[in-house]
């Protein structure tokens, strides 16, 4: 069976296999095992542990302390060397905690899931009515390190989707992440495939979307992205929302301080989008996208190389030295 038939097949319903209790993915079982332990814990406890974990590894992995670093300077220029320092100190803590909130979005039941949501009664209505109009929904989103926790709380409040997601080469990880994720979606798509996607719209099915990364230069344009004129980006949003009766919904989730729990967050639908304008339309987009970071910018995820890729191949990189 092909790489692509095994993520096919594995997007609906996946199943344990043979192969994936070889000893090498022993490992892979027993942290799931351990952190499915860990969340039984009260909320407080677990989440404390987490920001400990995430500070203590900024000494394991100091290479994306140092692109967390240069991504902060780059999109913030307007930040002081201090500032910086403390966000990305705060970043790691909130890295540490999106493990076992990962694990709460793929295992807690919704009654004690429910305990720790905050949604705005009037947004709430608004996307429920939204939901029910049987339209595609585009809900444009980013890379929060609650992603996984906003995917269940909208599916478990609002309506259940289509996630758009990226395989693991890893059988077991990628049997943990489907298996996890189709607990508040219907099923998955590879972000590859872009027929599965349009057919999901058609239906009236809400299509989670984050295009918020750099994907390289054969699928992207260049436009503004914080203090980047022209960071790459792709042009997928104003594509999928040509798709008949198909609107698009910025939404998102913010961990609330002290332990509160999460506030989803609903915005009305983009409007008059897209223009037509391939340029206008991605940096609208990366607008809305970097209005969503800037309330709760170390809660995104800064751990990748967003401005890898410059419009031009000899343009020297800003990871240069990293």
């Amino acid at each position: 069976m092909s790489k692509n038939n095994y993520h096919s097949k594995a997007q609906a319903n996946p199943k344990i296999t043979l192969s994936m209790l070889a000893p090498k993915y022993w490992l892979n079982w027993l942290t799931m095992i351990l952190v499915r332990m860990i969340i039984l814990l009260p909320y407080p406890v677990f989440m404390r542990l987490g920001k400990y974990l995430g500070l203590s590894a900024r000494y394991l992995v100091k290479r994306r302390v140092k692109i967390t670093t240069q991504n902060f300077k780059l999109a913030m220029p307007e930040l002081s060397d201090e500032q910086i320092k403390d966000m990305v100190r705060e970043h790691f803590a909130n890295v540490g905690m999106a493990l076992f909130e990962t694990a709460m979005a793929w295992y807690w039941p919704d009654k004690r899931l429910k305990k720790l949501v905050h949604i705005d009664p009037v947004e709430l209505k608004k996307a429920q009515e939204l939901a029910n109009k049987q339209c595609g929904i585009i809900v444009l989103t980013c890379h929060f390190l609650t992603l996984e926790l906003m995917a269940r709380i909208y599916g478990t409040y609002i309506k259940k989707g289509v996630g758009v997601y990226r395989p693991n080469d890893n059988i077991v990880l990628e049997y943990l992440q489907v298996k996890g994720r189709t607990r508040s979606n219907l099923y998955l798509v590879d972000r590859r495939e872009i027929k599965p996607i349009i057919k999901a719209l058609l239906q009236g099915l809400p299509i989670w979307y984050a295009p918020d990364q750099d994907y390289g230069r054969k699928v992207s344009i260049f436009v503004p992205f914080f203090a980047i004129p022209d960071a790459a980006t792709v042009v997928g949003t104003a594509g999928f929302a040509k798709v008949k009766n198909t609107v698009v919904q910025p939404s998102y989730s913010i961990r609330l301080p002290n332990y509160q729990g999460y506030k989803l967050v609903i915005k009305d639908t983009v409007d008059n989008f897209p223009c037509g304008d391939e340029y206008a339309d991605a940096t609208r987009i990366n607008k809305i996208i970097e209005n969503m970071i800037r309330e709760a910018p170390t809660q995104y995820m800064w751990l990748h190389r967003r401005f890898k890729t410059r419009p031009h191949k000899e343009d020297p990189s800003y990871y240069h030295d990293i």
